[in-house]
């Protein structure tokens, strides 16, 4: 069973609010998971606490046993330093091996 942690869409209309939840790859985007991780309301301001709410353990449990993240949550659990370097950059063409190559640069300048 491939299981990724991603968010999953509730609330009214124009009114988002996300579960982040523990899913097999089959399952529908707002339907069934194995486990809610926590959660994130998109509407609140980016420095309220409560924008965005994880189970640090739970995720890292989930990663470790070979979870993978979708891109938002990648972001995600980077910016709160869960996992370190978990972005990935989007695409797979010319303009984002440059973005690679340059961030790889910019890392070994720093070393």
């Amino acid at each position: 069973m491939a299981v990724k942690i991603r968010l999953a869409r509730g609330g009214a209309k124009k009114r988002p609010f996300y579960r982040i939840v523990a899913a097999d790859t089959r399952y529908a985007r707002d339907g069934r998971f194995l486990e809610k991780l926590g959660h994130y309301n998109p509407l609140l301001p980016d420095d309220h606490p409560e924008r965005i709410v994880m189970n640090e353990e739970r995720i890292k449990h989930y990663i470790g046993h070979g979870a993978q993240l979708s891109d938002r949550m990648a972001r995600f659990v980077d910016k709160a330093g869960i996992v370190p370097g978990a972005t990935r950059q989007r695409g797979t063409g010319k303009k984002a091996a440059e973005a690679a190559a340059e961030k790889a640069k910019a890392a070994g300048a720093e070393a």
